[in-house]
């Protein structure tokens, strides 16, 4: 055998096998939005109470420890404390991430064969397909998912004594009173700085995530194709999920602090109750803690992220081959 078969075999021989993804056109969409609800609807039910406890922590005007809101919670409210606007959160969630998943699977598609059609390598077609993605899908979901956030998220804060907010009975009756207060642009508090805290986060979670299962299974040298390693896949998957949550966590916390705020918290001007502006919610923040407090629910959200992102993406990896059609 020649010396450049030889160093070619190498190659081959040490080349991280990465499966082809499972495509857009390779899915039966029926199925794949019926079990995508049902799946993602069990998983929002179990994550919910650490998203409660995010909310609470961020609109509160002092540091409040997890365990204490965790305690006043059970202690006035009960169980259902812990899932308030539970209702309305899932109701949402299914439009939401029907819309998330067409665009995420939409975007991968054109993207990845438009970045091999320019040449560019098969990993770094990858991650610039996966961000892409991103940050259209987060976009697409941002339109549903911020009027459902928005009723939610006070439907959440309702039994903090230290707020003074408007109450609610339920999902319906916030929808009602936020509708006669606000008008419909209500229901869009905060939808600006919503897509510039989960756009460039999707992308840049999306982007990372690609490349660190490359980068993990690089260092095992272990093929990502076979049968056989379906666990070790699914444990790559949910440790590389992981990572990029964390990262994601740290950076865009400040402005997810601002967001929530804007969506629950009103400003007080000449007597009259009207919507707090960002300015207005920095000022507050700065004045309450410094930019330590811009940090409160940081614990809980990395968790809720952490998470929710590995259950998330061996699900959605799981749910897209149940749904995968039959080869004929």
């Amino acid at each position: 055998m020649s010396l450049g078969a030889l160093m070619r075999e190498k190659e081959r021989s040490s080349q991280v096998h990465i499966p082809k993804d499972i495509d857009w056109q390779m899915l039966d969409k029926s199925r794949f939005f019926f079990l995508g609800a049902a799946l993602f609807s069990g998983v929002s039910t179990a994550l919910y109470p650490i998203v409660v406890l995010k909310t609470r922590q961020q609109v509160s005007p002092t540091r409040v420890s997890c365990t204490n809101i965790s305690l006043a919670i059970a202690r006035h409210e009960g169980l259902r404390g812990f899932y308030k606007g539970f209702g309305t959160s899932l109701l949402g969630t299914i439009p939401a991430r029907a819309l998330y998943m067409s665009a995420l699977e939409i975007t991968k598609s054109i993207v990845s064969q438009a970045s091999i059609r320019l040449g560019l390598s098969d990993t770094t077609a990858m991650a610039v397909a996966n961000g892409a993605a991103g940050l259209t899908s987060a976009v697409a979901a941002q339109i549903v998912w911020t009027p459902i956030d928005v009723v939610s998220q006070r439907l959440m804060v309702q039994g903090d004594l230290s707020l003074n907010s408007c109450r609610y009975t339920n999902g319906f009756d916030a929808f009602r009173k936020i509708l006669y207060t606000d008008g419909p642009r209500g229901f869009y508090r905060g939808f600006g700085i919503s897509i510039l805290t989960y756009a460039p986060s999707n992308a840049v979670w999306w982007a990372s995530y690609s490349l660190a299962q490359k980068s993990i299974w690089s260092r095992f040298k272990r093929s990502y194709g076979r049968k056989e390693d379906t666990t070790g896949s699914m444990m790559v998957q949910g440790v590389s999920a992981a990572m990029a949550s964390g990262c994601s966590a740290l950076i865009t916390m400040p402005i997810d602090t601002i967001k929530t705020r804007l969506q629950v918290l009103d400003a007080e001007e000449n007597g009259r109750r009207q919507a707090m502006t960002v300015m207005q919610s920095v000022k507050s923040l700065m004045k309450e803690g410094g930019f330590g407090a811009c940090y409160r629910g940081l614990g809980p959200r990395w968790v809720s992220m952490s998470m929710s992102a590995t259950t998330m993406i061996t699900t959605y990896e799981f749910l897209k081959r149940l749904a995968t059609k039959k080869q004929k």
